[in-house]
Formats: structure tokens, C-alpha cells, sequence
């Protein structure tokens, strides 16, 4: 039995339904490693259309190129780049481990990972984590005044714990910054 496209039109329907939805939601998701999956599933999708249609060459080429190649560089350069590096002076008192948990899960609001880097210069970092133990107070010192204002407008109150009276946020040499609405 020879397939043509009067044949494969109520398979192929659904299929290229899922075009339009699937980079609707790419465009419309804001966690990057969302993004990322669903681009690798438009990706799928259309290498399943080209097939269906009989465009072999294409779909091989969309999906190795359009999905695998590109998803794998996606997934490089946002492992790389969606981390806050800070430097944690030496000889500091050790972080507890509930405020990690606290500060990582209050960074997971923008899909950021935190790594903190020991006895090293502060060039090529995004700033500086102090912890006072003694004032129970969590420092962060940026040099970026717009990641220090996109960090400011988090909420530091949710599931992860309650950072409001104990994190400052600070730029690289100065005084806390206000909050919106504070």
C-alpha cells in the first residue's frame, strides 16, 4: 500500500497541530531549562511532519541538527551561565547548611544555581557572600547594579525559609539597598 498525503491527512492533523502549541508555549515559558525541552520537542515534532511528508532528508537534518545539535549547545551555555559565583573569604565562620538551602532556594526564582568559590580574587565573580554569625546577618555584595535590582525585587520570604531580616543585599562597596515598596 502506497502512503500519500490523502492517506496520512488524519495522522498528520494532530501532528502539525502540535507546531504552533508547542512554540507557543517556548516563547511564552520563563524557566530556561523549560524552554529548553520544549525546543527540543518543536524540534521532534517537526522532524516528524518532514517524514510524514516525505522530506526524509529534512527530517534526518532537523533532527540532528534542529534538536540534538542545538539543544545540546542550549543546555552547555545555560549550564554555564545561569550560576551566581561568589567569593567566600577565607577564614570566614562556615555558612550553615539550612541558610545554603535558604539562599539556593531563594535563587531558584531565577533559575539560578549559586557556587561559591574560596581564596580567590573577586575578578570574574559576581561578588562577595559574608556571613555574620554573630548578627545572625547574610551579606551578598554585587558588582552588577542591575542583578543587584533583579535579586532586590525577589521576595525573600517562601517555601525555602524566611531570609527577609537576615539577607542584605548590597552593592559591591556601600550600604543596603531599599527594597520596592519599603
Amino acid at each position: 500500500m502506497t502512503s500519500t498525503l490523502a492517506t496520512d491527512l488524519p495522522l498528520l492533523l494532530p501532528i502539525t497541530a502540535l507546531l504552533p502549541l508547542t512554540a507557543i508555549l517556548v516563547v511564552a515559558q520563563s524557566n530556561p531549562y523549560q524552554t529548553l525541552v520544549l525546543r527540543g520537542i518543536l524540534g521532534a515534532v517537526a522532524a516528524l511532519i518532514y517524514a510524514l511528508l516525505g522530506a526524509a532528508d529534512v527530517a534526518l537534518t532537523e533532527a540532528l541538527v534542529g534538536t540534538l545539535l542545538s539543544t545540546t549547545l542550549y543546555a552547555v551555555a545555560l549550564r554555564s551561565s545561569m550560576v551566581l559565583r561568589l567569593a567566600w573569604p577565607a577564614g570566614s565562620p562556615p555558612l550553615p547548611s539550612e541558610r545554603r538551602r535558604q539562599l539556593e532556594g531563594w535563587l531558584d526564582q531565577l533559575s539560578l544555581r549559586l557556587e561559591l568559590v574560596q581564596d580567590v580574587e573577586l575578578q570574574g565573580l559576581h561578588g562577595l557572600l559574608e556571613w555574620q554569625p554573630d548578627a545572625a546577618v547574610l551579606q551578598v555584595r554585587l558588582h552588577s547594579p542591575r542583578l543587584l535590582q533583579r535579586l532586590a525585587a525577589l521576595p525573600r520570604q517562601g517555601g525555602w525559609g524566611d531570609l527577609l531580616d537576615v539577607l542584605q543585599l548590597l552593592p559591591a562597596a556601600s550600604a543596603p539597598i531599599q527594597e520596592a515598596g519599603v
